[in-house]
């Protein structure tokens, strides 16, 4: 049963939060929160400490994570919740993905060097060394004064067009839902309509998804457009998906604010009722 407002999709400092597992559960206790799921990029690092920081509060914990996935040339990311954490699959190919990731972000602080004064050390001053991604150079150049914040620098700098950007290898989205839901977990599609309507992934690929394992979509997402969400919602009736809506919370690093979207209690129970890696925990 729950008892409150539902937030399926929260980054701490394990990936590009800024805060710590610890801070994060207290930010969702304080926010009003029953159920969180901490949902980080290509890593369950963050789950001991999540639960550790949870026990005796009543707040129900969720572990997830967020796949790096690719369906053609565009990045796509999975919430996987639930799954088993040791399933030899995802566990080789979140430690593939996060080291391209490393050699990736070290390789567009080099390009980003030749132009502003950022080195390589001044990121990993903001990231602590777990899991560096483009936020933490954005977390350099903010340190630097080259731009006032995160958001600042990824519509400029590093945006894909703005000439440092780099991608990195990720699997297949069809083999990013595969491998959670043989792990066990549920796979969902984040915020599948930031491109609008018709970048929505087509009723073709989306049945292949299906069949190998898609649980969901996130439609309650601040990036999604209005008439991207539309297209998910018919979507998720054709397919008989389960749609769910979270903050993406990420601290001080993104506005997103805890339970701005958030998931019906019909809407998790199903989700949760997909799984069978390792079960939710009441604190």
């Amino acid at each position: 049963m729950t008892r409150g407002p539902i937030d399926l999709h929260t980054h701490s400092s394990v990936s590009d939060g800024t805060e710590t597992p610890t801070q994060l559960i207290r930010a969702a206790i304080e926010a009003g929160l029953d159920t969180v799921a901490i949902t980080d990029h290509d890593s369950t690092a963050g789950w001991d400490e999540a639960l550790t920081a949870a026990a005796g509060s009543g707040l129900q914990v969720i572990r997830g994570i967020e796949l790096s996935t690719r369906h053609e040339w565009r990045s796509v990311h999975v919430l996987g919740y639930l799954f088993d954490p040791n399933d030899t699959a995802i566990v080789r190919e979140t430690a593939r993905t996060r080291d391209d990731r490393l050699n990736r972000a070290e390789r567009m602080v080099a390009r980003l060097s030749e132009d502003y004064d950022v080195t390589w050390d001044d990121v990993l001053a903001q990231s602590g060394g777990v899991s560096i991604g483009r936020p933490h150079i954005a977390d350099a150049l903010v340190a630097r004064g080259i731009v006032p914040n995160r958001s600042a620098a990824f519509e400029s700098i590093l945006h894909f067009s703005g000439g440092y950007y780099l991608p990195h290898e990720a699997p297949t989205v069809l083999d990013g839902v595969r491998m959670i839901a043989e792990a066990g977990g549920a796979p969902v599609l984040a915020h599948p309509a930031t491109r609008g309507r018709e970048a929505v992934v087509d009723g073709e690929s989306l049945a292949r998804l299906v069949e190998a394992g898609l649980v969901g979509l996130e439609v309650g997402h601040r990036e999604n457009t209005p008439d991207g969400r539309e297209r998910l919602v018919e979507l998720a009736a054709r397919f008989d998906l389960v749609m769910t809506g979270s903050s993406d919370y990420h601290g001080e690093g993104k506005p997103n604010r805890l339970a701005e979207n958030t998931t019906t209690p019909e809407a998790f129970e199903r989700l949760i009722g997909a799984t069978r890696g390792v079960p939710p925990v009441r604190a």
